[in-house]
């Protein structure tokens, strides 16, 4: 697990403090051509590194900000490398503005993906012990997930909640039970939390019960996550 992390942790790095590193390089190779006041392009990079720095440190157990991080800063390196020799006299690489951003974009999301599949395939039952927000995806339901980190779970059905209604937490001290069991696919479910566009599926699923609530958690991790609460829980 120890070995895991360290990979893990080295991706990380990569995306939060790499590109702007990268990014940095070649702004300042390409302000080195023209007059001193194309270093003030520099500014870009460097906020992004700071920033990259400051988050790392608060994002480093949590995945699920490293899709948005990454790919944010892909993005922007993208655009800004395609972008920026406009300060030297240079246009030609403007025209490649759009193509850059899609690129940077997508090199971005495929590294937080890298580091998301290398914490958690194969699943290790350690990662249970492990200070990691583990994130479970709810099926049939876009964008919902269960978030369990150490001392709570989370339901909600955005990435970024809104609204209180979008999101439900529960001291993992006030968890009774978990059960899993199969779905039919016709069940009327009820969540605890708003949910818009849910479907039916077939297929395995939670029964939580917390706070003298029971709640229909439909998720194809459905042992995963009764063994990580389990072990969470324990005192």
């Amino acid at each position: 697990m120890e070995s895991r992390h360290r990979r893990v942790q080295r991706i990380v790095a990569a995306a939060y403090v790499g590109i702007p590193v990268l990014l940095l390089v070649v702004v300042a190779v390409i302000a080195s051509r023209g007059k001193a006041a194309a270093w003030i392009g520099c500014v870009v990079p460097v906020a992004m590194l700071v920033f990259g720095f400051v988050l790392r440190r608060r994002h480093r157990y949590q995945p699920r900000w490293w899709t948005g991080v990454a790919g944010l800063f892909g993005g922007l390196t993208g655009l800004m490398v395609t972008l920026f020799p406009l300060a030297i006299g240079v246009w030609w690489p403007a025209v490649l503005a759009l193509p850059g951003l899609i690129v940077g974009l997508v090199a971005g999301l495929a590294l937080a993906r890298t580091a998301d599949r290398a914490l958690l395939v194969p699943f290790d039952p350690e990662l249970a012990g492990t200070p990691y927000e583990l994130v479970f995806r709810l099926r049939g339901i876009p964008l919902a997930t269960v978030l369990v980190d150490a001392d709570k779970v989370t339901i909600q059905s955005h990435p970024v909640p809104r609204a209180d209604h979008q999101s439900r937490s529960y001291p993992l001290s006030t968890i009774t039970g978990t059960h899993e069991f199969s779905l039919m696919g016709a069940e009327r479910l009820k969540f605890p939390i708003t949910v818009a566009h849910a479907t039916a599926t077939p297929g395995p699923a939670v029964i939580l019960q917390a706070n003298g609530e029971d709640w229909v958690l439909p998720t194809n991790q459905a042992g995963t996550l009764i063994d990580v609460l389990t072990t969470r829980r324990k005192p």
